[in-house]
């Protein structure tokens, strides 16, 4: 059971640790099936996602995806243990990865069912880029440190296997572009990526983003309409594609992040450090 399905060579598991939180590599298949299981706790059961098939009995959010992937996690070890929990420490937070080489030996990056990223692939053929999905915090751990020691995994890993350059879907609650107008059309008018990094959604899920002209948009009120998650992003330095995608499933309007790591806001890499020494383990 506890086997290690995921060997990452030089690169220790233990990225980092603030206080009794630590943030890891997943090597086994029940660290990797911890990481389902916070995923369906926050998407389904507190979010509005629509569980499918064996997801109903298993409790856990899985696709073919988690399968080529690396899991990053959180972990609290102060966690006391209850009635239906051990006392292992308790995972409350996840980041799925996935490297370029391994997405072109399998099926390709998940957001290729979103995004035609084909054309930005190819501009950048001598570029290493990394998918960055699945991301999920339990609710009483949403707080700086929990994000920060995400920040950090991610930091290490893209040190470690040299990326150039990160990628994903990013998610606004609802399905109804109407009530999103505010952030989406700020996303659109006020962080939409330079030409050299422009990706469109799909034509057959193309949804606009542009709802509201540029000068009825209110950029205080609509970063604070917009997810942490989002927020985070646009402070390293992300820029964002064009159209945003209605996942139905999940119950969210998805859009495309697109950051470079030449892009990252410099004061991000000195708070974490050139070789992302700031939280070491």
């Amino acid at each position: 059971m506890g086997r290690t399905v995921r060997d990452y060579g030089g690169l220790d598991p233990v990225l980092g640790r603030i206080g009794s939180l630590e943030v890891r590599l997943a090597t086994t298949a029940p660290e990797i099936r911890r990481a389902q299981k916070l995923r369906f706790k926050v998407f389904y059961e507190e979010m509005s996602a629509i569980p499918q098939g064996a997801a109903v009995l298993s409790r856990r959010d899985v696709d073919e995806y988690d399968w080529i992937c690396d899991h990053l996690l959180v972990l609290d070890h102060a966690a006391k243990a209850g009635p239906l929990r051990s006392a292992k420490p308790k995972v409350v937070g996840t980041y799925r990865l996935l490297r370029q080489d391994i997405a072109e030996r399998n099926q390709g990056f998940y957001t290729r069912g979103e995004y035609d990223i084909a054309p930005l692939l190819k501009a950048h053929s001598s570029l290493r880029f990394l998918e960055l999905g699945r991301s999920c915090v339990l609710e009483p751990y949403r707080n700086k440190r929990t994000v920060e020691l995400l920040w950090h995994g991610i930091w290490t890993y893209v040190l470690h296997y040299k990326i150039d350059v990160m990628i994903g879907c990013a998610s606004l609650e609802g399905t109804n572009p109407e009530d999103l107008a505010l952030p989406l059309s700020f996303l659109h008018h006020y962080a939409a990526a330079p030409a050299e990094w422009q990706v469109g959604a799909l034509p057959e899920r193309f949804t606009r983003m542009d709802i509201l002209p540029k000068e009825t948009v209110d950029p205080k009120a609509a970063l604070h309409a917009l997810p942490p998650l989002i927020k985070g992003y646009l402070r390293l330095g992300a820029t964002f594609g064009t159209g945003a995608v209605i996942d139905k499933q999940f119950g969210t309007t998805d859009v495309l992040v697109v950051l470079p790591v030449s892009a990252i806001n410099p004061r991000y890499i000195d708070h974490f450090g050139p070789t992302a020494n700031r939280h070491a383990a």
